[in-house]
C-alpha cells in the first residue's frame, strides 16, 4: 500500500510503520558485501541532512546540486533538502566540466555534493572559477582533496552540522510550509539536440505520478528492488519514490557496470532498466546456446519455444494454454528456464519495468519467454516518466508500449504527435519560457514529438518526429525504428542510420569485437588490430550479409544498402554520447563525415 505523505515526511513516516526493517542496501566494495540501512537510520540521517542544510544557511526553493553515480546519501539529500523545502538538481556522475559549468550557472548553485574522485575533480575545477559556488559536500571518504581546497567537507563533516538537530524547529516549520507547487527537483535533459534544458518537477507532479500508478503494477514491500539505472534519470528517480513509498526494500548498484553481479548478489524481485540491458542478456543467451553441445542446445531451443507458446501466445493474451502446452512449460519452468534465470540471479522476479528507447520485438519475446514479467512502458522526463505501461492483470501485445494510467490525458495533434496533460506533466523548463512556449501551447497541451497511434487500447510508436530523415528521393526513414531492428544481431554491438538528405540507407556499426576477432580467426583471416579488422571487406561483408538477413521485410527504400564497421566505440568524450547514452546525431556526423561520404561514393 502507498504511503501518501509528503516527500518532506515520508521517511519519517515509513520509519514509524517499519521501524528497524531494511530500507537500503548497499555494498561495500572494500569487504564485499552487502550492508543494510533500516527505516529508522534512513529517517535519522535524513533529518540530520535538513539541519546541517539550515547550518549552510540554504534556503526555500535554494537548488542544491547532487553531481554523484547512485548512493544512498544521495537519497539521504535529496529528502533531507525536501524537508526544508529545497530543490535538488541531480547531475550525471559522467557530466563533463562544461555541462556541470552550465548547470551550475543556469540554476545558481552554490552547494555542490560530489559522490567520487572523478565528480570532485570536476566539481573543484568550477568552484575555482564559478565564485557562486561556496563548498562542495563529499560523499566517499576515500577522496583526495586538492591541497590549495579550504572549503570542501566530508559528508560526515557535514552531518555533523546537524548533530542534536540544532534547527528542528525551523524544519518543522518549514515541512508544515510546503506547498505541492514548491519544485522538488530541476531535471536536466540529456541534450541530443542542443544546449540541456532543466525540466521543473514540482511535488504535485511526483504525488499525481505515484498515485496513477495504484493497483496498475503488482508492487509490494515484500519486493527487494535492484537500483541500476542512475538517480538522475527520471525513470529511475520516479520509479525509486514509488518503491519507497511502498515500503520496498532497495538495493543501490553504485556501479552500472556491476549490475550482472548486484543481480547475482541480492536476487531482486523487480528493477527497472532500458532496452540495452535486456538486450545484452538476449545475446548473452543465444551466445550460449550457439556454443552449446547439440542435446543442450536443443534443450535451451524448446525450452523457449514452449516459453513463447505459453506465455506469448496464450497467457499474455489472457487466453487459458491446452493441459498438455501447460505440463511442457512446467517442466522447463522447473529446470531449464529456472536455470537460466538462477544464473542471472532473476529466479525471485517478479516484474521489470522497460523503458527509454524502442524495445526489438524479439528481444521483447524472448523475455517474456523465458517467464520474465517485462513491462514496457513509456514516458519522458517532462511527464514524470510513465505515460503508459502494460499491465500485469491485462493482455498485452508485443510492440505496444502499454495502457494510459489513470490521470494521464492524451490525444493526437498534427502528424499524429503525442499530445498530453495532467499534474504529473511539467508547467515548464527552468528560466525558459521561450523554449516552454513552443512545447506547451495554448490550451496547456505538452507537444511530445513522438508520433504514434492506439489500438484496442494500447499505444503503439511509430516514430519521433524530429529525428525522421528524408532521403533526397523524398521517401521518409525512422531511424530509431531500423536501428531497434538490427541492434539484436549478436555481432552488432550498436547501430546508427544514416539517411538524411542522402540517397539511400548506410550505417555506421560498433562491432561485438570480440565476437568478430573470433570469427576472423576462425576463417584465418589475419588483422594487426581492430581498425584493420574492421575495413576487411570480407569482414565488412559477412555482417553485411547478416544486416540483409534481418531486413528482408523492409521496404526497398528503408533498407539498409551500405554499412561501415567502426574501431573504436562511440564515446562522450568525443561528444558523441549524451550522459544517458544516447546517440548525439549531429556530433557523429560530423566526426565521421569522412566514412559518411566514403558510403556515397
Amino acid at each position: 500500500m502507498q504511503n501518501s505523505s509528503p516527500f518532506s515526511k515520508l521517511i519519517h513516516s515509513q520509519a514509524r510503520h517499519y521501524g528497524g526493517r531494511t530500507a537500503l542496501m548497499y555494498r561495500d566494495d572494500d569487504a564485499s558485501r552487502w550492508l543494510d540501512i533500516s527505516w529508522n537510520e534512513f529517517s535519522r540521517r535524513v533529518s540530520l541532512v535538513s539541519n546541517a542544510l539550515l547550518s549552510l544557511g540554504v534556503g526555500v526553493q535554494e537548488n542544491v546540486a547532487v553531481f554523484s553515480q547512485n548512493m544512498p546519501e544521495c537519497l539521504f539529500v535529496d529528502f533531507g533538502a525536501y524537508g526544508i523545502r529545497a530543490v535538488t538538481i541531480p547531475f550525471y556522475a559522467t557530466s563533463s566540466e562544461a555541462q556541470v559549468k552550465y548547470m551550475v550557472s543556469d540554476a545558481k548553485i552554490r552547494y555542490i555534493f560530489v559522490g567520487e574522485q572523478y565528480q570532485y575533480d570536476t566539481a573543484y575545477r568550477v568552484l575555482k572559477i564559478d565564485p557562486s559556488v561556496s563548498r562542495l559536500i563529499i560523499f566517499d571518504p576515500k577522496v583526495r582533496k586538492d591541497a590549495q581546497d579550504q572549503v570542501s567537507l566530508y559528508f560526515n563533516e557535514f552531518l555533523q552540522l546537524g548533530d542534536g538537530l540544532p534547527h528542528q524547529a525551523e524544519v518543522d516549520e518549514r515541512t508544515e510550509e510546503q506547498d505541492q507547487d514548491d519544485l522538488a527537483n530541476i531535471l536536466y535533459t540529456s541534450g541530443t539536440t542542443g544546449l540541456s534544458k532543466g525540466v521543473m518537477m514540482t511535488h504535485r507532479m511526483y504525488n499525481a505520478a505515484t498515485a496513477n500508478h495504484r493497483g496498475v503494477l503488482n508492487l509490494s514491500e515484500e519486493d527487494l528492488v535492484l537500483n541500476f539505472l542512475p538517480f538522475t534519470h527520471v525513470f529511475e528517480r520516479g520509479w525509486t519514490y514509488l518503491c519507497l513509498r511502498t515500503g520496498c526494500t532497495l538495493a543501490v548498484n553504485r556501479n552500472p557496470a556491476d549490475v550482472l553481479r548486484s543481480m547475482q548478489e541480492v536476487h531482486p524481485t523487480c528493477m527497472c532498466a532500458v532496452p540495452r540491458f535486456w538486450e545484452k542478456v538476449y545475446a548473452g543467451v543465444q551466445e550460449k546456446i550457439n556454443t552449446a553441445s547439440a542435446v543442450q542446445r536443443r534443450m535451451l531451443q524448446d525450452a523457449l519455444r514452449v516459453g513463447k507458446a505459453y506465455n506469448v501466445d496464450y497467457k499474455m493474451k489472457g487466453l487459458t494454454p491446452p493441459v498438455s502446452l501447460k505440463m511442457q512449460y512446467l517442466f522447463y519452468e522447473k529446470t531449464v528456464i529456472a536455470l537460466m534465470l538462477k544464473t542471472l540471479g532473476l529466479e525471485r522476479h517478479n516484474f521489470f519495468p522497460t523503458a527509454g528507447s524502442a524495445i526489438p520485438k524479439v528481444v521483447e519475446e524472448f523475455v517474456h519467454s523465458a517467464g520474465i514479467m517485462m513491462i514496457a512502458g513509456y514516458g519522458l522526463t517532462e511527464s514524470t516518466a510513465t505515460v503508459t505501461c502494460d499491465r500485469w492483470n491485462e493482455h498485452i501485445t508485443l510492440g505496444s508500449i502499454g495502457r494510459l494510467l489513470p490521470g494521464v490525458q492524451l490525444k493526437f495533434g498534427a502528424n499524429n504527435e503525442i499530445l498530453l496533460k495532467g499534474d504529473s506533466i511539467t508547467k515548464g523548463y527552468y528560466r525558459k519560457a521561450e523554449v516552454t512556449a513552443l512545447s506547451i501551447d495554448s490550451e496547456g497541451w505538452f507537444h511530445t514529438g513522438d508520433a504514434g497511434f492506439m489500438k484496442d487500447g494500447e499505444l503503439y510508436l511509430t516514430d519521433r518526429i524530429k529525428d525522421l530523415f528524408k532521403t533526397s528521393n523524398g521517401k521518409y526513414i525512422a531511424p530509431q525504428m531500423l536501428e531497434s531492428k538490427l541492434v539484436v544481431d549478436r555481432y552488432v554491438d550498436q547501430i546508427v542510420i544514416i539517411a538524411d538528405r542522402r540517397k539511400f540507407v548506410s550505417a555506421l556499426i560498433i562491432p561485438e569485437y570480440e565476437l568478430l576477432e573470433e570469427w576472423a580467426r576462425r576463417r584465418h583471416i589475419e588483422f594487426a588490430d581492430r581498425r584493420e579488422l574492421c575495413s576487411n571487406p570480407e569482414v565488412v561483408e559477412f555482417v553485411m550479409d547478416r544486416i540483409d538477413t534481418m531486413q528482408q521485410d523492409l521496404a526497398h527504400y528503408e533498407q539498409v544498402k551500405r554499412i561501415t564497421l567502426l574501431p573504436e566505440p562511440f564515446s562522450m568524450e568525443k561528444g558523441e554520447l549524451t550522459n544517458t547514452l544516447k546517440v548525439k546525431r549531429s556530433a557523429l556526423n560530423e566526426n565521421y563525415r569522412a566514412e559518411i561520404d566514403k558510403m556515397y561514393e
